[in-house]
């Protein structure tokens, strides 16, 4: 029977390593090969940047004025005030005495609806006068003043949807390494896809799109029950293979603070991952066996060890695997501002792929109340 159990491990370790070794080969190293545009582009397609904001006065202070203030001949940024009771209104007003690019919407509770993020975004929409919308966060800032002319660039041919990236700045918190981390994996994992014709999911920080497809699929109709989902459920539901582009110039990049405590990461996380259960079933199962592979790589690594079941073998393929890995994401992580970050691989990946079954299972049986 212990031999059984031996063997049994062992092969369960190794068809682990193969579906991991297939997912880095086959899908991740699809970005590494991508060459981003050096140059500034010359574009003038107007452009409406579209930001919901429920109590950020703060950060409208601070960051509203990188965007209003972008090097680009052509755009309108427009602000949703969504039902906010802090000083918005009053910081919004001040900003629109000097900037004329800027736009307000104004939401206020109703006792009869309760309003979102999706309803107030929908709005924006509808009060942009462009064709081709840039969203963004009030808590995020532009790497650049040729943030718009960068992802504006990609819209071309028949490019209706542009993927960006929105990095979180670096700091001393003992957080900050790993979301920073799991920012890139991610990053790594839905422009590589996208690269392949299959794009899954982009992110709301920094993401583009027009308002013909927007108004052709119903807007956020088919998940307007979902708090989340407003970026990654969209992108799902609607990128094919012509269709989506992406960004990854380093003037491109949205900046925003990485969350500082496990409560308020676990608050944001159970929210992102409880839209996942409505992606596509491919997309699903693609996601689900990565993740699950990778988790039972570190696990059967560990008995293999522990119980002295082949450890030299064991040993063997995870430095087979580190190898490929450092191969592929050493440029890759230089490009998304994560340099010092692949050096903490081999601890962190364990730790990855701990984090997304954890949050997976969280996110499929506990519903998220709120968005803000």
């Amino acid at each position: 029977m212990e031999t059984y159990i031996r063997e049994a491990f062992v092969i369960l370790f190794q068809f682990c390593f193969l579906i991991q070794l297939y997912f880095l080969l086959t899908n991740q190293s699809k970005l590494r090969g991508y060459k981003p545009l050096e140059e500034l582009p010359e574009v003038t397609l107007p452009i409406s940047v579209i930001i919901s904001a429920r109590n950020e006065s703060e950060n409208l202070r601070e960051n509203l004025p990188s965007i209003l203030e972008q090097n680009y001949p052509d755009f309108e940024v427009v602000v949703i005030n969504d039902c906010s009771y802090d000083s918005s209104e009053d910081v919004l007003k001040e900003l629109s005495q000097k900037y004329p690019r800027l736009k307000i919407v104004t939401i206020t509770e109703h006792d009869r609806f309760k309003t979102g993020k999706k309803f107030a975004l929908t709005l924006g929409i509808k009060a942009a006068k462009n064709e081709h919308m840039l969203f963004t966060d009030a808590d995020c800032v532009p790497a650049s003043e040729n943030w718009i002319t960068y992802m504006a660039s990609n819209f071309k041919g028949s490019a209706q949807i542009v993927l960006g990236y929105s990095p979180y700045k670096k700091t001393g918190n003992f957080l900050n390494p790993f979301i920073r981390f799991e920012t890139i994996k991610t990053a790594i994992n839905y422009l590589s896809a996208a690269l392949r014709g299959d794009a899954y999911m982009g992110i709301g920080r920094n993401l583009a799109y027009t308002k013909t497809l927007f108004f052709g699929a119903k807007g956020f109709a088919a998940h307007m029950h979902v708090l989340s989902g407003d970026d990654d459920l969209f992108v799902n539901q609607n990128a094919t293979p012509d269709n989506t582009a992406i960004e990854i110039n380093a003037e491109s990049f949205t900046y925003t603070d990485a969350k500082t405590t496990i409560a308020s990461l676990f608050r944001q996380k159970k929210r992102h991952f409880g839209v996942g259960k409505l992606y596509k079933q491919r997309h699903r199962r693609a996601l689900s066996i990565d993740a699950v592979s990778g988790f039972l790589f570190y696990i059967l690594l560990t008995l293999c060890l522990v119980f002295n079941f082949e450890p030299l073998l064991a040993l063997g393929l995870l430095m087979f695997r580190l190898i490929f890995q450092l191969i592929i994401y050493s440029k890759l992580f230089k490009r998304l501002d994560g340099k010092g970050l692949v050096w903490y691989l081999p601890v962190f990946d364990a730790i990855y792929y701990i984090y997304l079954n954890t949050f997976g299972l969280i996110g499929t049986f506990i519903k998220t109340t709120q968005w803000k």
